[in-house]
């Protein structure tokens, strides 16, 4: 009966991917080794231990849009859901190797996307539980198929600039921003009255405005 266990050795974005895409190295070992596995329909939930790692000024002050203010964080500053990969192993003994493909986005609205933007270096500490069916031969030939235990997981520091430099190779220079539809009306509206030939050009003229409402912004340059 085969009992696998998991790590993490590595990530890389993806060469030619279309859309940001990273690929996590997973090395996978069997035991006992000489069973030979068919196949293996494997999950992973990656969760962000953001409590594993230290903060520099200018992060927390990004960062307290997700975890309020830093005195507040030994409440919450906890462990978060980043997402969900899947991939099929092919037949192996012993140990193998497969390249975990993990989608990513750009929208700041989604908290795992707002906690990469914050960070400026270092490592992002990942937790991946593990789950999926493992598909095996009896000694006589016979298909049989056993889930992966409930505890097969594996830990990784993903170092941050291998997620910005993805995010700048998609978008360089640039940043996504989500709108709801009548907000959008209203900000396309303003761009056609003032004869805007940009978002840029709306957003920057209408900031000097907020800035000066809001003593929090600080002094606007001339």
């Amino acid at each position: 009966m085969p009992d696998l266990s998991f790590q993490i050795t590595g990530v890389e974005p993806a060469v030619r991917g279309m859309v940001p895409l990273m690929h996590f190295t997973v090395d996978v070992a069997n035991t006992p080794p000489e069973q030979a596995v068919q196949s293996v329909m494997l999950q992973a939930q990656i969760q962000v231990h953001s409590n594993r790692r230290s903060y520099n000024g200018d992060e927390q002050e990004r960062l307290a849009d997700l975890f309020g203010e830093p005195e507040r964080w030994g409440q919450t500053l906890r462990t978060r859901l980043w997402t969900h990969a899947n991939v099929i192993v092919p037949g192996f003994t012993g140990s193998t190797t497969v390249a975990l493909p993990v989608p990513c986005t750009f929208d700041l609205n989604v908290a795992a996307t707002k906690y990469f933007y914050a960070l400026e270096e270092g490592d992002i500490p990942l937790l991946f539980l593990f789950s999926g069916t493992v598909f095996y031969a009896t000694p006589d030939g016979r298909i049989q198929v056993q889930q992966i235990s409930w505890n097969a997981e594996a830990e990784y520091r993903m170092p941050v600039h291998v997620w910005k430099g993805m995010m700048e190779h998609h978008y360089p220079d640039s940043a996504w921003l989500y709108l709801q539809r009548d907000v959008f009306e209203r900000l396309y509206a303003y761009k056609r009255r003032h004869g805007l030939t940009s978002w840029e050009d709306a957003l920057m003229r209408l900031l000097p405005e907020a800035e000066v409402a809001d003593p929090a912004c600080g002094e606007v340059a001339p």
